[in-house]
């Protein structure tokens, strides 16, 4: 049996108006025509789909069997192609975000609550379980966006620049490292560093300071979260480098001190990438253009 989707139209339009002449206006076919096509399904299905006897036109046991799949079938296709339309314009999609900065929880939530109320009917989620893998997980469609510092990355992908940012050094006032005017890495080699649980290759105060200067630190503790790292910090258990939007709330508390790396300071750029061909797509320049501004607002305090 070869049953089109017109066939499923044409059983709900007839049920619902009771007769062929009403049910050909809404198909836009004739009488005729509409005729010919339940002749045409019937000899197919080898049964009688409607009881031909009753007025208004009622279904058959067969017939309702078939209307019972029309109302299922034709719904779900009506609303795949709302949504198909909605990907065409633009007004839906898929936003899963994967990050190889730990700190930038503290500033993409903010971002993303905004994002949520002008985008609803895009799907976001946060792959952090990706972090390591980000990159590669982003060509092959795994995730559709990736928070990096690092703007080397493989063909087809586009690195959009975000912000820049300083990593700072955050001591208890109470440590020697406070007497510094800023902080070069000779002075953490006493230090015990407490960092969140990353490759030590994705952390600021490695890939910037310490590897180049082959200088390894006392001991390094790993954290999980920001607010625990800057009460150990303030407990003076250990010294940390964050981004310095992290430490907005901390500067000027008498727990703290924040100084700079090496004399001239350090400053990196964050950086949101795309495939090639999302790069345009409406949405994701709106997300672009939230998580810069947000930025700005962190970092202004």
């Amino acid at each position: 049996m070869h049953l089109e989707l017109r066939h499923l139209r044409t059983i709900k339009a007839i049920h619902d108006t009771g007769g062929l002449a009403r049910a050909a206006d809404i198909l836009n076919i004739t009488q005729s025509a509409l005729s010919h096509q339940i002749k045409g399904l019937e000899d197919q299905a080898g049964v009688e789909l409607f009881v031909r006897r009753t007025r208004p036109m009622r279904l058959s046991a067969a017939g309702l069997r078939m209307l019972r799949a029309a109302e299922r079938i034709l719904p779900e296709l009506e609303a795949l192609s709302d949504e198909f339309r909605a990907l065409r314009s633009g007004r839906s999609g898929r936003l899963f975000i994967a990050m190889e900065c730990h700190a930038c929880f503290d500033w993409l939530f903010p971002v993303l609550e905004q994002f949520r109320h002008a985008w609803p009917d895009v799907d976001v989620d946060i792959r952090a379980g990706l972090a390591f893998d980000a990159l590669p997980a982003l060509m092959r469609e795994d995730v559709d966006l990736v928070i990096s510092s690092d703007p080397d990355g493989p063909a087809g992908a586009v690195f959009h620049p975000l912000f820049d940012y300083s990593p700072t050094l955050v001591a208890a006032s109470a440590n020697p490292l406070a007497e510094r005017p800023w902080i070069e890495a000779e002075d953490l080699r006493d230090q015990v560093l407490i960092t969140y649980p990353v490759d030590r290759s994705r952390l600021d105060v490695f890939s910037t300071l310490l590897t180049p200067a082959r200088v390894e630190p006392r001991g390094i503790r790993q954290v999980e979260l920001t607010a625990v790292i800057l009460m150990l910090v303030a407990s003076d258990r250990g010294v940390s480098v964050l981004p310095d939007w992290v430490l907005r709330d901390v500067k000027g508390q008498a727990d703290y001190v924040t100084r700079r790396l090496t004399e001239k300071g350090v400053v990196k750029r964050m950086y949101a990438a795309t495939r090639d061909e999302d790069a345009t797509r409406p949405f994701v320049a709106h997300f672009l253009r939230l998580a810069r501004g947000e930025a700005v607002k962190l970092q202004r305090g």
